[in-house]
């Protein structure tokens, strides 16, 4: 649930005076706010409360809906935090295993957590030190961009976070 904060938009505004930033973010000092909400409807935008002072709030004249939209867009984009998952096969080639490192630490930069998966079948299974080695490599390539979260060579899994 993303809760915005109501503020204070045109006839809102019970202050006898605001401290005035127009739209072309220059600073008018402290006007009468009938005259700051003539001002913002001459020029088709909304007069808002930036923040609340003890002498007079600090109003500015933009687009309300426009500062919503942003505002929310932020809080969504804040509150994600995702988990890529990358599966290998013990046998994988080196371009294949390059590309998915690659890939992984650009997921890493842009803040998302990988996990990687070794998945064994059948005779496969014989072959679980190397997979185990495969783990160790993933994580002494990924050193510089991210920190083990978990690492769990029973069931071949790490997840590796972004540092």
């Amino acid at each position: 649930m993303i809760v915005i904060q109501k503020q204070l938009i045109n006839s809102q505004i019970k202050s006898p005076q605001v401290f005035l930033i127009d739209h072309e973010n220059n600073n008018r000092g402290l006007i009468d706010t009938r005259e700051a909400l003539q001002l913002a409807e001459s020029v088709d935008l909304d007069l808002v409360v930036v923040s609340e002072s003890k002498d007079a709030p600090v109003a500015k004249i933009l687009n309300y809906g426009k500062l919503q939209y942003q505002k929310k867009k932020r809080q969504n984009q804040s509150a994600r935090s995702t988990v890529k998952e990358v599966r290998f096969r013990p046998n994988v080639g080196v371009a294949d295993y390059q590309l998915r490192i690659d890939q992984a630490t650009q997921w890493l930069s842009k803040g998302d957590s990988v996990k990687f998966v070794i998945r064994l079948r059948g005779r496969e299974n014989q072959y679980r030190g190397q997979a185990g080695d495969m783990l160790d490599r993933i994580v002494t390539d990924l050193s510089s961009v991210g920190k083990v979260q978990s690492l769990d060579k029973r069931s071949l899994i790490v997840q590796v976070n972004p540092a």
